[in-house]
């Protein structure tokens, strides 16, 4: 067995037994998801993607339990209008649910933050605690992206796209700045499936033998790896 699939084995063991005592919505449901592996979380954001036809990034509360319904997630009526109400802060019915699946994940942990600051300081070139597209050229190859080989996006489009990805939504500058480290890890949450520091090293391993141009989330690893 795979030093990866050993760690989601143990981790759904592990979340399944906490489920047991757990009475937070937020944690019940978190459990839940980390109950099916190291993928869980991203499953649950993919069901929610699907039933966003106007690529809103939001969802009513309907459309919350019927995600949580087609995901199998086993939470009263009662919690899961608690859990959204969390969320709907300017009280218009809706969620951001990305910003929800963000909260869902584990806290990062030190190890974790120390993988990021690693990855950070390969590609901020400068030294000056921001990435900017410079830093990325001659670090980051973009020959192998899809987009780049058939020339739908050039270099810099690729590079932009790249560092939008950790950026917010609604101010995206083509910056990257370590005080968004909580958002580069949840980047890679989201793209990898990845969700617990034992993960490190089998993402490590595998972009080594992908090389670091095979896609964004393991680039980043790619990077850190290679040196």
């Amino acid at each position: 067995m795979s030093g990866t699939a050993r760690h989601d084995r143990e981790m759904a063991i592990q979340a399944k037994r906490r489920l047991t005592t757990a009475t937070d919505p937020m944690e019940r449901l978190r459990l839940q998801c980390l109950a099916r592996g190291s993928a869980g979380i991203k499953g649950l954001g993919r069901v929610f993607r699907i039933m966003d036809d106007d690529n809103s990034r939001t969802i009513d509360f309907k459309e919350f339990m019927k995600g949580l319904n087609d995901y199998a997630v086993v939470l009263e009526k009662e919690e899961a209008q608690e859990l959204f109400n969390r969320f709907d802060k300017n009280r218009n019915g809706k969620i951001d649910f990305n910003e929800f699946l963000l909260t869902l994940r584990p806290p990062m942990s030190r190890a974790r933050k120390e993988v990021i600051m690693q990855a950070f300081r390969k590609l901020d070139k400068t030294g000056d605690g921001v990435i900017t597209i410079e830093d990325l050229r001659g670090v980051y190859n973009v020959k192998h992206h899809p987009k780049y080989q058939n020339g739908e996006w050039t270099e810099e489009q690729v590079f932009r796209k790249f560092l939008d990805s950790f950026d917010s939504p609604y101010d995206k500058d083509g910056l990257l700045c370590l005080t968004l480290c909580d958002s580069i890890w949840g980047f890679l949450c989201r793209e990898t499936g990845v969700v617990s520091g034992a993960h490190f090293p089998d993402m490590k391993t595998e972009a080594k033998q992908v090389g670091h141009t095979d896609s964004f989330p393991r680039g980043l690893f790619g990077i850190l790896c290679w040196g």
